[in-house]
């Protein structure tokens, strides 16, 4: 399709070209067309018309069949951005499915903080423990860190099976401790426990993520939920100073906003 834009682009240069040869020529014969008989005259001047509206004709034609080219570039830079648009909302709503298991109220409120972190990590919950027993039975590990991480996430996401997530996200963690993903598999398992209501197994694995992986985007989400879960525990104090070290550590970021609008609540 471009090498026909170019081609007719060519074409209407070359033609373009062409014309002022004629039209030189036509000024000519106008300026000769003084000489000779009137009808001599009238003849000539007919004939220069005529050539005048060949070439019109020729150049709309030139025209029309560019625009046409450009109509269907711009038509296929359209699909092609509409694809990509596709991929980057599939991935936006794949992180958005994260966020969306904590309860509403969490969301709008929740932060976090490096001390409350601190604190929470310094022991393993009982719960936790067992479950991390227990790991292996759940889910078979193919030995490919991407394929199993995502079939860990899709008995969430596609299948609602959140206590055999839980259960393959642990045997994850073991198993590819050096992983890239190690922060996101933590952030889920935080997530799940918070959502079954076990709050000291999801600050664990929150802090997990503070401690182990600060400078991971889930890290301020993690701090996020922390302060929440000492909210839910009443521990108002420790609450604002992980609300506090959100906005200190994360400023200009969505947790900041929470952190702030938790703070003036």
């Amino acid at each position: 399709m471009i090498s026909n834009f170019r081609l007719h682009t060519l074409g209407l240069s070359l033609l373009i070209g062409v014309a002022a040869v004629p039209a030189a020529h036509a000024q000519a014969s106008i300026s000769s067309a003084g000489s000779g008989s009137t009808e001599d005259r009238v003849t000539t001047l007919e004939r220069i018309t005529n050539a005048q509206s060949q070439l019109l004709q020729q150049l709309q034609q030139q025209l029309s069949d560019t625009q046409s080219d450009i109509d269907a570039l711009r038509g296929e830079i359209q699909q092609n951005s509409y694809q990509l648009n596709q991929v980057v909302e599939r991935q936006k709503q794949l992180y958005q499915q994260i966020d969306t298991l904590s309860s509403s109220g969490a969301a709008a409120t929740a932060s976090a903080s490096t001390s409350g972190a601190t604190e929470s990590s310094q022991q393993t919950p009982s719960a936790v423990q067992s479950a991390s027993d227990s790991a292996g039975q759940v889910g078979t590990q193919t030995g490919d860190v991407n394929k199993d991480y995502n079939a860990a996430v899709d008995l969430v996401l596609k299948q609602n099976k959140p206590d055999d997530a839980m259960a393959a996200l642990q045997a994850w963690v073991k198993k590819y401790p050096d992983s890239t993903y190690q922060p996101n598999a933590n952030y889920w398992l935080g997530q799940l426990y918070y959502n079954k209501g076990q709050k000291d197994d999801a600050a664990y694995y929150f802090a997990t993520v503070v401690k182990k992986y600060p400078k991971s985007p889930k890290s301020a989400e993690a701090l996020l939920k922390i302060g929440t879960i000492m909210k839910d525990k009443n521990q108002l104090d420790k609450a604002k100073s992980v609300w506090q070290q959100v906005i200190q550590l994360y400023p200009n970021t969505p947790s900041a906003k929470a952190a702030q609008k938790a703070l003036a609540e």
